[in-house]
């Protein structure tokens, strides 16, 4: 048995009373005021959009602090993942290595653009965007299994377009 979702307080006074707990929250975690603010207007983006599973078990601000940990943690992983996709080579890249990797880039969109609505959104999300799976299944509002299958899907879909066309991932 699920407890009932509690109706918050209207957005802005929870966020004009909480913002400063919510930032200091942010900020030990991921070490950086500005992308610490990203964390923060996010958790309140996506609370504007849908109260995320409060249930009035606990007080709102251990709620809001769970939230924010959670939030902040997959916040660094994404960063994470963004960071290995964006290692600079040692060597700077030659015009003709730039030429094919903005190529393959090109084929890859223009692949996703024939996949279904859900998957591309799901693969934009993930691989573009960089977001976790929760983050994902909170934004579309679907399971996490859901997401992952979806995920592997889209993948094997676009992979598949490109290599059909001779354009290998």
């Amino acid at each position: 048995m699920h407890a009932a979702v509690i109706d918050l307080p209207p957005l802005t006074q929870l966020y004009n009373e909480h913002r400063a707990r919510a930032l200091a929250i942010a900020r030990r975690i991921v070490g950086d005021a500005d992308d610490a603010e990203d964390v923060v207007q996010d958790v309140f983006a996506r609370l504007a959009w849908k109260s995320p599973g409060y249930g009035g078990r606990a007080a709102w601000t251990t709620w809001l602090h769970r939230v924010m940990v959670n939030s902040s943690i997959n916040w660094l992983r994404a960063r994470k993942r963004r960071e290995r996709l964006s290692l600079e080579p040692s060597e700077p890249l030659t015009p003709e290595v730039q030429a094919v990797g903005a190529e393959l880039e090109r084929h890859f969109t223009d692949a996703m653009q024939e996949i279904n609505e859900q998957q591309r959104q799901v693969l934009h999300l993930r691989e573009v965007r960089g977001l976790s799976y929760p983050e994902i299944a909170r934004l579309l509002r679907i399971p996490e299994g859901t997401v992952k299958s979806t995920l592997h899907r889209a993948r094997q879909r676009t992979f598949g377009l490109m290599e059909e066309r001779g354009h290998h991932p």
